[in-house]
């Protein structure tokens, strides 16, 4: 068996860095100019950018090399120097502004580790600030390389709500490979003529001295958009545009197309049941039809005495993998099944009380920091045998509180055989190592949160997370001052 000391190594190079001892280049950051001591040799192997910038510098004459980086801030490059000499991170304290400057100055930097850390960060606990600063963040992720995590999260919601930015003001600046790729999803709900009249709008204000009457066009100005448009216009599925469409849509703009893709597309409309051999037929998109469950008149009213109603959504939202939190009515009623104050906070009794139940969330209050953790488990609990059980929908989450300004939410990332990890006969359940509960949640210091390789989105702050494979230190473990199991059931009749 291999043992690794990860952070006695980590606290060891981040000593080694200021200690300034033995530095071979100095790193001048920020427009005010705040000077790094730093050695060379630790920067090229951590980035492919550091490596070439210093291969390229010379030394002066005392023998160091000089590196300018005024784009970058102070504040962000203390976050980076430390990832790079010790490999840790901590964001918590972080505004997510200074985050996403974190992620654009990790790119920068060729730091690959970092930038899907930071977008995973962003998309999954911070979602909310990401659709209120929409424009920014989308324009920029496409004006940047590697932002593939963000891409994709603006662009599932594009697909469902077209309008956020065909009808936005920043719709005409978009990039040309942003507006390919919402034009390339199947799931893009819009009628495909008003997808060709968007990418017309969009193609003519790349070209504002083209006239604005058509029946000023010459063919040299039909070139010009046509050239323009050169990338979109395969994307469009001209196939599915109504017969009606085609007429006041197409023809005004036929020079656009190929002459055979025009012919195609007439004689389409002439015998709807021919098959097209000549032109490339992309199928039609996908439409989402939505259907919500009936309501019942009068829903269960939440009885818990850790979290609130706006919790429970935020939950019901992860339960269906939602990309934001519900708002009013909750699909889900939440039953209390166990309290700690009424039944006992033993592990044993949870156990016994939800022997054979599934699809169960447990709330946990800790005691002093007045943290709300819990985790969902949709596999059913079994109190006479020890069992690891494997599922890819349970998660583990912190909620908003005092303690964090945004809400945590960690899911399980692989289908593994350990997702659940369940050990009546020790008075323990966890899931994997990320959140373990044992013996009597209040009166045992017992619990624990440590760093797992199927939940990677911890839920404590580093300070109080402890290793995989050694015992915690006191800090790292806790007991809860309540805790709640409800299990979960939709409202629906």
């Amino acid at each position: 068996m291999t043992t690794k000391f990860f952070d006695r190594l980590s606290d060891d190079l981040i000593r080694f860095f200021e200690s300034g001892i033995n530095y071979d280049a100095s790193i001048e950051v920020g427009e005010d100019t705040d000077i790094y001591k730093v050695h060379s040799i630790v920067l090229r192997l951590r980035s492919p950018y550091f490596k070439k910038k210093f291969d390229e510098i010379t030394f002066n004459d005392d023998f160091v090399k000089v590196l300018k980086l005024p784009k970058i801030s102070v504040k962000v490059f203390n976050v980076i120097i430390k990832y790079v000499y010790g490999g840790i991170i901590s964001l918590e304290k972080l505004e997510n502004s200074v985050i996403f400057e974190l992620l654009i100055a990790s790119n920068e930097l060729e730091l690959d580790e970092l930038i899907n850390h930071l977008q995973t960060h962003l998309v999954y606990n911070n979602a909310s600030w990401l659709r209120l600063n929409f424009a920014q963040v989308y324009q920029t992720s496409y004006q940047v390389k590697n932002f593939v995590i963000i891409q994709e999260f603006y662009n599932d919601i594009i697909a469902k709500h077209p309008n956020t930015i065909f009808e936005s003001e920043n719709f005409y600046s978009l990039p040309e490979d942003a507006l390919i790729s919402i034009l390339k999803r199947d799931d893009l709900q819009l009628d495909e003529g008003k997808i060709w009249d968007y990418a017309i709008q969009w193609g003519k204000a790349k070209n504002p001295t083209l006239p604005a009457n058509l029946d000023e066009w010459t063919s040299d100005n039909f070139l010009i958009l046509k050239k323009t448009l050169k990338r979109c216009l395969p994307c469009v599925r001209f196939f599915s545009i109504p017969g009606k469409d085609v007429v006041e849509k197409i023809y005004p703009y036929q020079q656009l197309l190929e002459n055979q893709l025009f012919l195609d597309i007439n004689s389409k409309i002439i015998a709807p049941n021919r098959t097209i051999t000549t032109s490339l037929v992309l199928p039609p998109r996908k439409v989402l039809i939505t259907i919500l469950p009936t309501r019942r008149n009068t829903p269960i009213p939440l009885s818990s005495k850790i979290i609130t109603n706006e919790h429970a959504l935020e939950i019901s939202s992860w339960i269906d993998k939602k990309e934001s939190a519900y708002i009013g009515n909750n699909p889900y009623d939440f039953k209390l099944l166990v309290r700690g104050s009424r039944d006992g906070f033993d592990v044993k009794t949870i156990f016994d009380i939800c022997d054979q139940i599934s699809n169960t969330v447990i709330i946990l209050k800790v005691k002093d920091t007045g943290e709300i953790l819990g985790g969902f488990n949709p596999l059913e609990w079994n109190r006479e045998t020890n069992q690891l059980k494997k599922t890819e929908d349970s998660f583990i989450f912190s909620l908003k509180t005092s303690f964090w300004s945004n809400s945590v939410l960690s899911r399980v990332n692989e289908n593994s055989e350990r997702a659940i990890c369940s050990y009546r006969r020790d008075f323990k359940f966890g899931f994997d190592h990320a959140l373990c509960l044992r013996g009597n949640l209040k009166t045992e210091k017992k619990c624990v949160c440590k760093f797992s390789t199927l939940y990677l989105q911890p839920i404590r702050p580093f300070k109080f997370l402890a290793p995989k494979y050694t015992t915690p230190e006191d800090r790292c473990l806790f007991s809860v001052d309540e805790y709640e199991i409800f299990e979960i059931l939709s409202n629906s009749i």
